[in-house]
């Protein structure tokens, strides 16, 4: 496995930019490492814009944040074609999609329309404009925000988008000595003393030719069976859960599957292992799945969440 501590200096890199936070930063290289978009949820003041601008400085990647607003059209993301006089032909001027790394911060408020267009950038990696079909960089990351706290003009995400992406995850608040670091650091900005910039760990080149590495990383048939078990249970709760049967209205799709074994494959790489253990796809399971879940009116009633579901299920399936 060549150039892997490339991704452990990118890792120390992100450190020294955001405090604490190392399931955040785990998760985020095993994405980009996987090839996987991110939502991050969490109240506001988490760093979350932070530390997606520190990815992208620290992969040497193009970077676009993209605030998204109701009155966003789908142009705003992809580009439009603009006429010139002067030769009487049309120009494509390209939009924000057309960057390496795109920040869609507070994506929940944009209306649907808007939300179509990046659905077909994030699941085909190109945006069709007046029936021409563009191809997006090959390193294209959609790292996305939503305030779990604020639902006043928010539209709530397609299922399909949700399925689009790798991982969301939920951002709490830091520990008190977490927090008194943040302080400091801010009081050291506020005085004008500027700590040396991130600087690049990696190139995207790279980054593409480790996600080509990534595919020699083995993964035993029961181990295979035993993450997609997981993801199937999803689908026939009843079966693995019968006091919760009814919580589930729609269990994960097959890209679930997919996205989970991909996403385990990396953490087996990251931590130096050519196969898969079993407590790769535990660790990685509700990241992966928490945002398919499809939950009745009665979970909420009753005060469970994906997340205890999903606990539950890892719980009654037999590790292989």
């Amino acid at each position: 496995m060549t150039n892997i501590h490339l991704l452990h200096e990118l890792k120390n890199k992100l450190r020294s930019i955001i405090v604490g936070q190392e399931y955040l930063l785990d998760r985020l290289i095993i994405a980009v490492l996987s090839g996987g978009h991110v939502l991050l949820e969490g109240p506001p003041g988490l760093a979350k814009t932070t530390v997606v601008q520190a990815l992208a400085t620290g992969l040497d990647a193009n970077f676009q944040r993209i605030q998204f607003t109701p009155d966003l059209m789908p142009v705003d993301l992809t580009g439009s074609e603009v006429y010139e006089p002067a030769n009487g032909s049309f120009r494509f001027i390209e939009g924000p999609l057309f960057h390496e790394i795109l920040l869609a911060d507070e994506i929940n408020r944009a209306p649907p329309k808007v939300q179509s267009a990046l659905l077909e950038a994030m699941a085909e990696h190109q945006i069709t404009v007046g029936g021409i079909t563009r191809k997006l960089p090959d390193l294209f990351l959609v790292l996305a925000t939503q305030n779990p706290l604020e639902q006043s003009g928010t539209y709530r995400l397609p299922e399909a988008q949700l399925d689009r992406f790798l991982f969301q995850i939920n951002l709490d608040y830091p520990s008190l000595e977490e927090e008194l670091e943040i302080s400091r650091r801010a009081r050291k900005a506020y005085e004008g003393h500027v700590e040396e910039g991130l600087g690049a760990a990696l190139k995207p080149d790279e980054i593409l030719a480790l996600r080509e590495q990534l595919n020699d990383v083995f993964i035993e048939e029961h181990i295979e069976r035993f993450a997609i078990e997981i993801v199937v249970a999803t689908r026939k709760l009843g079966d693995y859960l019968p006091e919760w049967g009814d919580l589930v209205q729609a269990g994960a799709s097959p890209r679930a599957s997919i996205a989970l074994l991909r996403a385990s494959m990396a953490r087996a790489y990251l931590d130096g292992r050519d196969y898969v253990l079993p407590e790769d796809v535990v660790a990685l399971a509700p990241d992966v799945l928490r945002h398919r879940l499809i939950l009745d009116f009665a979970a909420q009633a009753e005060g469970v969440s994906a997340d205890d579901i999903i606990t539950a299920l890892l719980n009654s399936i037999k590790l292989p």
